[in-house]
């Protein structure tokens, strides 16, 4: 059985991985034209996320890229601290969440997938797809196509894929939040290695740690209208801080501002299967960045699909059992995330609530046990 895999993101490398443990072949293809070495800011990969990984022998390369990240202390923009939080739990061999650069997870996935012999193909932009009989077809915008056994959409929250599966589906939906990140070398601001700082300022939201090197990773979501774009961010982001009780502003000044992406998550998607195409990742659940899981879940997807391949009699009957698995969780990170998000986007009278009951929905909703449902998931083969 041959597995085409569009998308050569995390999902896809770590999609046909998984596949490959079970004896199915994959072939990965990308629609731009190069990797993604240089794309995106950092992300947390959570423990659950990890120990996905580490059923594909994948972890500990991920691990030596990364810094560990096991709590988060939460605070207000006026300086008061409104509670802390676990990032995950610690596996049975210690290990702990991890944040990552976007483009070293990229390209330790990717390479550690070519190493297995998993091929890629760049500049391969899907444009159509057809079935017949026992094969599906893909065909590219550079008119070339390729046929497998299966195609598993792994294209992320504006997948083509998903689009051509189901016209009728939803598209991307808008957070009202821009996100932005940097990493500030020698910033020489205190901070505890391996603490998250989350701020829930009074205008945006800004998150920071501070790598045992003593560099300071930052993060800010600021609500915006969508497609607002000033000639540059960091003024922005500087007046969105500066009245903030904490460094942000100046961590912001003292950095190189990149373009701020716009965050989107997807409501739930009615199909995530039709004949011999499949969704997976954030093609499927697209979920923002506010839970730290979308990475997360993509390994868990891999893993899951792999295990329901095998153990099915046809790839109907795995499809049905890998969306039977993985949806209601899937979407119940997508609502947890989304409901983090709105508040981040909170007005003047909604911030002053929050900041009051923030305390409390942490010791209730957001303590360890209470989001054990989410950080205790076992992927296995």
């Amino acid at each position: 059985m041959k597995a085409l895999i569009i998308g050569c993101g995390i999902a896809g490398p770590v999609t046909a991985m998984a596949l490959r443990e079970v004896g199915v072949d994959a072939e990965i293809f990308e629609a731009y034209g190069k990797g993604a070495e240089d794309v995106g800011s950092f992300l947390n990969v959570a423990s659950n996320g990890l120990a996905a990984l580490r059923v594909l022998g994948a972890h500990r390369k991920v691990l030596s890229q990364a810094i560990p990240t096991p709590r988060m202390v939460m605070w207000s923009g006026s300086g008061k601290r409104l509670g802390e939080v676990a990032n995950g739990l610690r596996l049975d061999d210690g290990t702990v969440s991890h944040t990552v650069l976007r483009s070293d997870l990229y390209r330790t996935i990717r390479d550690e997938a070519t190493r297995r012999g998993i091929e890629v193909s760049y500049g391969k932009r899907l444009v159509s797809y057809d079935e017949s009989g026992d094969q599906v077809t893909a065909r590219f915008a550079d008119g070339t196509e390729a046929t497998g056994d299966l195609l598993i959409a792994c294209d992320g929250v504006h997948s083509r894929t998903r689009a051509i599966l189901d016209p009728q589906a939803p598209a991307a939906r808008y957070s009202g939040l821009y996100s932005f990140g940097g990493i500030v070398k020698d910033a020489g601001f205190t901070g505890e290695p391996g603490v998250y700082n989350m701020v829930f300022g009074k205008r945006a939201f800004f998150g920071y740690t501070v790598a045992g090197s003593g560099d300071t990773w930052w993060f800010a979501n600021l609500p915006r209208r969508l497609g607002d774009i000033p000639q540059d961010w960091k003024p922005v982001l500087v007046r969105a801080f500066e009245d903030d009780a904490n460094f942000s502003a100046e961590l912001i000044r003292r950095s190189d501002v990149q373009p701020g992406s716009p965050i989107h998550d997807l409501p739930p998607v009615p199909a995530w299967h039709r004949g011999r195409v499949l969704l997976t990742g954030d093609a499927a659940h697209a979920t923002s960045p506010s839970s730290g899981q979308g990475a997360s879940l993509a390994i868990e997807d891999a893993v899951v699909l792999a295990r329901c391949l095998r153990d099915s009699g046809g790839h109907t009957e795995a499809f049905e059992r890998f969306e039977s698995e993985r949806r209601p969780r899937a979407e119940r990170v997508v609502a947890y995330s989304r409901t983090i998000s709105n508040s981040k986007a909170a007005g003047p009278v909604a911030r002053v609530f929050r900041d009051l009951m923030l305390p409390l929905f942490l010791k209730k909703s957001a303590s360890q046990e209470s989001l054990a449902w989410m950080y205790r998931y076992q992927a296995s083969l």
